[in-house]
């Protein structure tokens, strides 16, 4: 599915996987009930909830040319306690 994008690792998102949060970048056009499902399919884990928002626009100067990098939606996903997605490290 070209819909998740990646995930995302910050300082902030690596202190969320304690919580058993974790953080991927998705398309502007999916919606949370896709993700979830795609997630839920794939990983084999229960999502109990999910955040999504769009970071704000930042300027970027290409060149001669000012402009805005491609927009993205971020999710958090909140999993289960006992689940846990194998793409990241363990705790």
């Amino acid at each position: 599915m070209d819909k998740v994008k990646y995930p995302v690792l910050t300082e902030k998102t690596i202190r969320l996987l304690e919580r058993n949060q974790y953080c991927f970048d998705v398309d502007l056009k999916a919606n949370k009930t896709e993700i979830k499902q795609w997630i839920q399919d794939f990983s084999k884990v229960k999502v109990v909830a999910m955040n999504s928002h769009r970071p704000p626009k930042k300027k970027k100067r290409i060149g001669p040319v000012l402009g805005y990098p491609v927009r993205y939606k971020r999710m958090i996903i909140i999993l289960e306690s006992n689940y846990s997605i194998p793409l990241f490290l363990n705790k």
